[in-house]
């Protein structure tokens, strides 16, 4: 092919080793590509040389290690070391500003970087999450600033990912990957990089344009769908339903190709691609005189659940008879999601700042964040261990179930008796619920709650029903 060598294995620069291009970069390493890894962050580059991985993806330090060690990859800050490549994936961060648009300055000045070391037969893709037309627009306009012809010269095509933290490595190896060239051509270039690279389905797209709303279809898809299930917890909680019940039933009805497929509600939506994505998509459309109505109410009913958490929280404690503002709260998970350190727009933040502003003390825990970044974004360094930051708490707040908190004896912890145990994002089960109730927990959950449960506790009796 014009653009990828038939014969020999081609070299791959990875520009933006953030958490994407890690996971690339280790992968492609691991399947026996020569792998340039580049990033302007000196320190990210100099922990990774010395066998240090700020990324806590399971199995993602090994591979990177070992990457490194048989000389597969090598990390460097100077993008000029991707002209040596076959193939440059870019992965800079490509966040949104207040108003919804692209904060295109990574993207920017990668690209200006990177023209001036293009060679003919290069291979460029973008796999950083763009509005429509910035491939075709925005970025081929930066890379031919030396004269080469995107499409003729150097290949440009658009080729998102689309995976969740914590199952990334193996969703690289499985999920059928996205691609839409400049022409015809670099379309079948990327292609088949990734038969070669990953051996997975591709689905090639007409253009850059429809490849870029795939990945912007997707995340709108689950934030609508996360925030659809966050309102039906409400509405289950003014009838003392379970929401995991009606959404277990609601889900077995077959529509369309599978069935209904409601997700499940939580403290809010986090991280660095559910929380802007939707708002790309509705300044995009809005620029244009189009108004998409379900990006915003999404993005707005996922924004307001934790303030809804930390009502309940505080609610549930006037139930049970304590005084909120003389209350102490130890918040169990501070990442945005089970079994992941990231913190980057953890709705954990949100919820002990609407706890702290009804009086509240909190105390936070998660053995997998870094606990300076978590001092910094918290006001307070998270408690080392478990029993510190519960001992004497009127509720422990489980927002993030990580494995580490699993097999918790929660009869044993020094907390307050009785003491509210409110379920953020672990979902427990109803046997498991029972037994905290036994073990003189009252317990609440995002629409799953039980309305006067507390007054059996206050007088002494376990909690049953």
């Amino acid at each position: 092919m014009r653009f990828l060598s038939d014969h020999t294995d081609p070299t791959v620069a990875v520009i933006g080793f953030g958490y994407v291009g890690s996971c690339v970069a280790a992968t492609l390493a691991a399947r026996g590509f020569d792998v340039i890894g580049v990033d302007t962050d000196p320190t990210l580059v100099e922990e990774l040389n010395r066998r240090e991985c700020r990324f806590n993806e399971h199995g993602l330090a090994g591979m990177l290690f070992s990457a490194l060690d048989s000389g597969r990859l090598r990390m460097t800050v100077d993008t000029a070391e991707a002209g040596a490549a076959d193939v440059v994936l870019i992965t800079v961060g490509t966040p949104v500003r207040e108003d919804g648009s692209l904060d295109d300055g990574q993207l920017r000045s990668c690209a200006r970087e990177l023209s001036g070391h293009l060679r003919r037969g290069q291979l460029v893709v973008l796999k950083s999450t763009v509005p429509p037309g910035t491939t075709r627009g925005l970025l081929r306009s930066l890379l031919e600033t030396r004269g080469l012809t995107a499409g003729e010269d150097f290949g440009l095509a658009f080729s998102p990912e689309r995976l969740a933290e914590g199952t990334a490595l193996r969703e690289l190896r499985t999920f059928p990957i996205v691609v839409g060239g400049l022409t015809p051509e670099c379309t079948a270039s990327v292609g088949e990089l990734w038969r070669r690279a990953l051996g997975v389905d591709v689905i090639a797209m007409d253009t850059p344009e429809a490849a870029e709303i795939v990945k912007l279809a997707d995340n709108w898809w689950i934030d609508l769908n996360i925030a659809m299930a966050n309102e039906l917890a409400k509405l289950c909680g003014l009838h003392d339903a379970d929401v995991l019940d009606v959404i277990t039933a609601a889900n077995s009805i077959p529509k369309g190709s599978g069935n209904v497929n409601i997700l499940l509600p939580s403290v809010g939506v986090g991280g660095s691609c559910l929380t802007k994505d939707p708002w790309m998509v509705w300044h995009t459309a809005d620029r244009q005189g189009v108004r998409i109505r379900t990006a915003a109410a999404g993005r707005r009913v996922n924004a307001g659940m934790p303030e809804y958490t930390a009502r309940l929280i505080v609610d549930a404690l006037a139930e049970m008879g304590r005084d909120p503002a003389a209350s102490t709260v130890a918040v169990l998970g501070l990442a945005f999601k089970n079994n992941t350190g990231d913190l980057r727009a953890t709705p954990a933040r949100d919820v002990v700042g609407a706890l702290e502003a009804h009086g509240v003390t909190v105390r936070l825990h998660d053995p997998l964040v870094d606990r300076d970044a978590a001092a910094e974004l918290f006001g307070g360094k998270p408690e080392e261990c478990l029993e510190d930051a519960v001992r004497g708490a009127d509720c422990v707040a489980v927002l993030a179930l990580h494995d580490d908190f699993r097999e918790v004896d929660f009869a044993a912890l020094p907390v307050a008796r009785p003491c509210l145990l409110f379920d953020g994002r672990a979902y427990y089960p109803k046997d498991r619920i029972a037994e905290l109730r036994a073990a003189g927990y009252v317990y609440r959950g995002i629409g799953r709650g039980t309305p006067g449960s507390g007054r059996d506790v206050r007088e002494g009796r376990p909690v049953h029903g």
